[in-house]
């Protein structure tokens, strides 16, 4: 393949969202949905940056196997409807992937600081 290319890329940082996908270990996370046990083995976190506010985590997509091995996918919202705020009742252990997600895209300047939900 013949290839070129020129300039200097920079990530804008109004209004833009950016989804970081991350690999799980298998057994090191259960999800129960709908009464439903799944194996999630891949994440897609969602983070939004508006204008210079910090970023803040919008969603997170599970692709997992349920108890039938099906692959299916379960979206967790983590904001509020009005987006003022991270949603009540989300589990920790989603906290902790969003936060794995957001150090893995440490080089897209996303800092993140998972909220107090005690």
């Amino acid at each position: 393949m013949d290839l070129s290319a020129t300039g200097d890329p920079v990530v804008v940082q109004e209004d833009t969202q950016v989804k970081v996908g991350i690999d799980l270990r298998p057994g090191t996370l259960a999800l129960t949905y709908g009464g439903r046990a799944y194996e999630p083995y891949h994440a897609s976190v969602t983070f939004a940056g508006v204008q210079q506010d910090p970023w803040a985590a919008q969603q997170v997509t599970f692709s997992a196997k349920g108890t039938d091995g099906k692959a299916t996918a379960v979206t967790v919202d983590l904001l509020t409807e009005a987006c003022d705020g991270p949603r009540e009742n989300v589990p920790a252990a989603i906290w902790k992937v969003v936060a794995l997600a957001a150090a893995s895209a440490g080089d897209l300047g996303i800092t993140y600081t998972a909220p107090d939900c005690a």
